[in-house]
């Protein structure tokens, strides 16, 4: 027995003990122990397994059926089920479950840990009973500090000072208040059978303390069997300071200093300091003095704590006995060197403090130590629990780091069920500051992907210079708000890995618009020298010297300029808008170094803002932002639709002004100003939106018709030269001609062009053509021999058809001429080959799916290019696809129906719309005359006859108006000019809600698009960059065993390797996808959305819908306020879930009446999960 104590050491690490017969004992017996189990779960398991490691004695742990794969179980020497068919947490209150498996495995002694059973005197006693030994203070002690009553008694019976109270346990709510009459406020109610915070509440309003009270007595009641509650008088702005004692069976005690518990929430402690900074020594000394007389008054054996509120003149009072191990013995272990656990063992055993070398004298504090609880909590919504499976762990470690943990490995499941506490890490050094510094580093090096964490509040606190100088109480996170500013995490590889499983799983996120799939290619980028800045080009003219100083070197340029479509029009005509930032960017910079004389780049706004958003889930301004870094030197053009900015309906004025002045801070140069019926007052409104904001205003006329065609006389040359009139005396920079659909033949091209320089001789004329029918590089040819300044192309192999004429072709032809545009041919092949290949990519939205060649149909159904191949694909969708050529015919109808509009976006969608109707109730035009009046027409034609989008020239269609709108409103005149100002500050509060760090560029994306802004903003929450990942793997996913590389940043790329996809579903039809990322495996769980159809799982809250109330973690149903059909204001209480022993109210988030409950009690719920929904 000699040798055995000898080869275990002292416990005492700092000042070796030499084994001498003299230290023991005469009174006490000594019993080696041999076996321990612990009845507790997770890292104070842990810690008492590897405690016992160290001694020789074997471990033993006890698992529920939840924690099955829980690492704790896998720490020690044996492990058992306990409380089998029992919930989670009563399994480890089982107590003859306990007492079966200690006798059925011959156990020696049980230690308690923290929580659970382990201040409970009926769990010590029964523990003795069964003849085995209790690793904590005795049942009688246990029992009497346990209860707050009698602990309070025991105080005052040995002289320590206590705070006012009551004189015992309180049950019902009555009586609480009957205490707050008599004492007045504020007071604080105390779970009386247990603490840690659990079932804890202050209250300051009398009108609080029945609700208060029911709630931190059934916190109580959940967590330690015992609703009963303490009550006393608040101390106002104390610091919760504690002793750190220890006991053994002859009656000494020692203490080893204090702890500064004062940083709190919910009165659970967050950061804890060893020793308490800035304590005055003499106070200091009189604490441990009382905490070591008030054990010895009671006859304390084993580890304990006592605490103390301190006010701020000195004065210290009791609060109550922790009778067993603290979460944060961890600190007071480093800095005194003293192994708590192990020294809870050998009392246990017999042994006494002086046989342990723990005299008074011999303890001293090294230094400080800092204990931070990372949780699994998100502090960015008021600590939410947060539940799940962590996909990656990395943990901070170095010098002066200790970890202590169980929960915290990749795979690991964080379940409801227990105590949010991922791992502890404490920090040790030679003082606070510097002890701080390296917690700090520690925390940045974490990475914990899967769950939230409150990380990013702990680094808050630890660079608060209020922490780092030790100035702080229990209200330090009260009145620190800035502790509560977080930069969110951004987890984007996880995201990253999750959409490529999701695209994997489920198929593409961005609908494919045919069968085709994107070829395997990566596009060949002709090389730019990065050292060298590209040469200057027109935007240097407008940026030093103003628009008008701009148009006037345009105007006084020789030969033809161009302007580049690719980057818009061209994609938007032939591949649906769809081509993304990604391939745009790479091609930027040998654009601006090679193409700089070009008069502008036409890159932005139309239908690339909405699609941006839509389809592809990228921002449109960060797109701008990003193009406008590689090109400095050449100005961007956008479309602007007037009155309708980028979208397809009417705003309010000051949308339009807002959104003109930031697309200028962003980058843009030229607004080519238009209207889709060309109502110039619509048109007018835009024109001042750009100026104002300091653009380069190009007013558009949009074409229709034939002016070389006497037999069209509605859109005449008159027709075109009074609204250039118009357009010139509102103060337009350039005049453009917006042929939208490729009407323009040569002939009319001559005509109109001619009369428009004859009338205007000094102001820049722009053309702006489709080549649909094949003319279009004639028709631009034509154009600029008769004075156009500027004409529209797209590189060659991004030109024809629907698109723009040739860029080739127009430098070709007009090389050694007086309008020689200067362009070098082998560039511009270096420039289409890149594109060549990049189209390829976008093989599902190729419009040379049906079309082939040009077709001169388009001078009869007068489809605008930009619309064609969208409308292509609608037919599609809406499986009309045979009936192409019908819809085609259906437009002309259609068309004539409306009464000859012009038609550009939206009113061409309004015609568009109408024929694929047509089409699909095999109705000709002179049906929908007819039967107008019962037709349900689609809702774009039904605002185009009210107003909503403008006055057509020549009026609205009759009798078809008057029929269809009957007696709905009509809108005559500008519809926006009735609107109110648009509230932008309301928006961005409204989004702040579900996404808190949205920029002013998402506030104007959702004045524009609300709906599909929110669900841009949170697919790019939940997905991450996807706009950094190849075309090819973004639209239809990675190959399983392709390995690629993804650039997040400068610096930062992800190697990622697809691994497999799990054949088998999970319960809640899940599978699991692998990954190896930058070596490393990863996986992520995707639920099969056709295979889960079969699975009946529970249905989630919209997050951008604010009439559907979700859970806010995840949680059981314990209380249900509301009913069906009950009208509820903002912040009435609608649930109550308890979750990690902590019960949140949920309150309405919107007033409104209970439209559905989607709930019931003891309900167990994930979160988001759908709780009910208003109206």
């Amino acid at each position: 027995m000699l040798i055995r104590l000898a080869t275990r050491g002292s416990l005492y690490t700092k000042s070796k003990y030499k084994w001498s017969p003299r230290f023991y004992s005469t009174q006490v017996e000594y019993k080696p122990i041999r076996s321990v189990l612990v009845a507790n779960r997770g890292e104070i398991a842990v810690r008492v397994f590897r405690a016992c490691n160290e001694l020789g004695i074997k471990s033993v742990a006890i698992y529920s059926k939840e924690d099955r794969a829980h690492i704790h179980r896998l720490k020690a020497d044996e492990s058992y089920l306990v409380g089998e068919g029992l919930p989670p947490v009563q399994a480890y209150l089982s107590i003859p479950d306990i007492i079966a498996i200690c006798k059925d495995h011959h156990i020696d002694a049980v230690h308690p840990g923290y929580g659970f059973l382990s201040e409970r005197h009926d769990f010590a006693q029964a523990i003795i009973d069964a003849g085995l030994r209790f690793i904590g203070p005795s049942p009688r002690v246990v029992q009497q500090m346990g209860d707050k009553v009698a602990a309070r008694e025991a105080a005052i019976s040995a002289g320590v000072a206590v705070v006012p109270g009551t004189d015992g346990p309180v049950t019902t709510k009555e009586e609480a208040r009957e205490f707050c009459v008599k004492h007045g406020l504020p007071v604080i109610f105390k779970a009386a059978y247990g603490g840690g915070g659990r079932g804890m509440r202050v209250v300051r309003k009398m009108e609080e303390v029945e609700e208060n009270f029911e709630r931190a007595s059934s916190e109580a009641l959940s967590a330690f069997g015992n609703g009963a509650m303490f009550i006393e008088k608040f101390i106002e702005r104390p610091r919760h300071i504690e002793v750190q004692l220890l006991g053994d069976k002859a009656g000494n005690v020692v203490h080893l200093y204090e702890r500064d518990c004062s940083v709190q929430r919910r009165h659970q402690k967050v950061v804890e300091i060893a020793p308490a900074p800035k304590l005055d020594p003499v106070i200091r000394d009189k604490m441990t003095a009382a905490a070591v007389k008030l054990a010895r008054h009671v006859g304390y054996e084993n580890a304990g704590t006592v605490e103390f509120l301190c006010d701020e003149t000195g004065n210290f009072y009791f609060i109550e006995v922790n009778a067993r191990l603290q979460v944060e013995h961890t600190i007071t272990e480093e800095i005194t060197g003293v192994d708590l656990v192990q020294s809870q063992i050998r009392i246990a055993e017999g042994m006494t403090l002086p046989e342990l070398g723990l005299t008074q004298d011999k303890i001293h504090p090294n230094g400080f130590a800092i204990q931070c609880r990372v949780t699994t909590e998100d502090p960015a919504k008021n600590f939410q629990p947060d539940t799940g499976r962590i996909e990656v762990f990395r943990s901070g470690e170095g010098m002066g780091i200790r970890l202590d943990g169980a929960s915290a490995f990749a795979g690991a499941i964080i379940s409801p069920y227990y105590d949010s506490l991922l791992v502890k890490v404490i920090a040790h050094s030679k003082d606070l500051q510097s002890s701080c510094a390296k917690m700090n580093r520690a925390l940045r090096e974490f990475r914990v992907r899967g769950v939230k964490t409150n990380i990013p509040f702990l680094l808050n606190v630890l660079e608060n210079q209020k922490f780092l100088y030790g100035s702080i109480d229990t209200y330090f996170i009260d009145e620190n708000p800035d502790l509560f500013k977080f930069v969110p995490s951004q987890n984007r590889a996880q995201k990253l890995l999750n959409y490529l499983g999701e695209v994997l799983v489920n198929g593409p996120s961005t609908p494919l618009a045919t069968r085709l799939l994107p070829a395997d290619v990566k596009p060949h980028v002709p090389i730019t020298s990065k050292d060298v800045q590209p040469p200057k080009g027109f935007r240097q003219i407008y940026k030093e010297q103003g628009p008008e100083a701009f148009a006037k070197a345009v105007r006084n340029h020789k030969t033809l300029l161009l302007m580049d479509t690719t980057f818009r029009d061209a994609h938007q005509s032939l591949l649906a808008t769809r081509v993304r930032t990604h391939d745009l960017l790479k091609i930027s910079p040998f654009v601006a170094h090679n193409f700089n004389n070009l008069y502008s780049l036409e890159n932005w706004g139309g239908a690339t803002f909405d699609v941006a958003l839509r389809f592809l889930h990228e921002c449109p301004w960060e797109r701008l932002q990003e193009m406008r870094k590689l090109i400095p030197n050449i100005p961007f053009q956008m479309l602007l639709r007037g009155a309708n900015a980028v979208g397809y309906t009417n705003y309010p004025d000051n949308v339009v002004f807002k959104f003109c002045e930031m697309a200028v801070q962003n980058g843009m140069d030229i607004f080519r100003v238009f209207d889709s019926l060309n109502y110039l007052p619509n048109l007018i409104v835009g024109m001042e939106a750009a100026g104002k904001a300091g653009g380069i205003v190009e007013a558009a006329i949009s074409y229709s018709g034939d002016v070389s065609n006497p037999n069209k006389t509605k859109y005449d040359l008159k027709y075109y030269l009074k609204i250039a009139d118009e357009l010139v005396k509102a103060g337009t920079h350039v005049l453009a001609i917006k042929d939208m659909a490729g009407l323009l033949k040569p002939t009319a091209a001559r005509m109109l062009v001619s009369a428009l320089r004859d009338k205007y001789p000094d102001l820049p004329i722009h053309i702006h053509t489709h080549d649909t029918s094949g003319a279009g590089v004639a028709s631009m040819l034509a154009c600029a021999e008769s004075g156009a300044d500027v004409v529209d192309v797209a590189v060659d192999a991004m030109s024809g058809l629907t698109s723009q004429p040739s860029m080739g072709a127009v430098v070709a032809s007009l090389q050694s001429t007086p309008l020689d545009t200067g362009f070098e041919l082998p560039k511009i092949s270096e420039y289409s080959a890149y594109w060549e290949q990049t189209r390829t990519l976008y093989a599902p939205f190729e419009c040379t799916t049906t079309m082939k060649s040009g077709n001169a149909d388009v001078y009869q159904n007068e489809i605008p290019g930009g619309q064609y191949t969208n409308l292509q694909f609608q037919a599609y969708s809406l499986g009309l696809e045979e009936f192409f050529e019908d819809v085609k015919k259906a437009y002309a109808e259609a068309n004539t129906l409306l009464g000859d509009i012009i038609k550009v976006t939206p009113s061409s969608k309004v015609v568009g719309d109408l024929a694929q109707f047509m089409v699909q109730n095999k109705l000709s035009a002179k049906d929908v005359e007819e039967k107008a009046e019962e037709l349900s027409l689609p809702k774009s034609v039904v605002e185009y006859l009210q107003g909503h989008i403008g006055q057509p020239y020549g009026g609205f269609p009759e009798p078809l108006r008057s029929k269809v709108l009957r007696d709905m409103p009509r809108i005559d005149g500008r519809p926006g000019a009735t609107l109110p100002p648009f509230d932008f500050d309301k928006l961005k509060k409204d989004l702040q809600i579900n996404f808190p760090n949205i920029q002013d560029r998402d506030v104007m994306s959702a004045a524009l698009y609300p709906q599909v802004t929110k669900d841009f903003l949170a697919f790019r929450e939940k997905f991450g960059p996807v706009d950094k990942l190849e075309t090819r793997v973004f639209l239809t996913g990675p190959k399983v065993g392709e390995e690629f590389e993804v650039t997040i940043e400068k610096g930062k790329t992800l190697g990622i390797k697809t691994l497999a996809m799990a054949e088998d579903m999970t319960e809640s039809g899940e599978r699991e996808v692998f990954f190896e990322l930058n070596g490393t495996l990863r996986s992520v769980f995707i639920v099969d959305k056709e295979a889960s159809k079969e699975i009946e799982v529970h249905p989630k809250a919209n997050k951008s819908d604010s009439k559907q109330v979700g859970a806010p973690m995840p949680g059981t149903v314990i209380d249900i306020r509301v009913k069906v059909g009950d009208k509820v204001e903002k912040g009435t209480p609608l649930v109550i879930l308890s979750a990690m022993k902590m019960e949140t109210v949920v309150q309405s988030p919107v007033a409104g009446v209970i439209k559905t409950l989607n709930i019931g009690m003891n309900m167990k719920l994930e979160a988001e999960d759908l709780l009910l929904t208003l109206e």
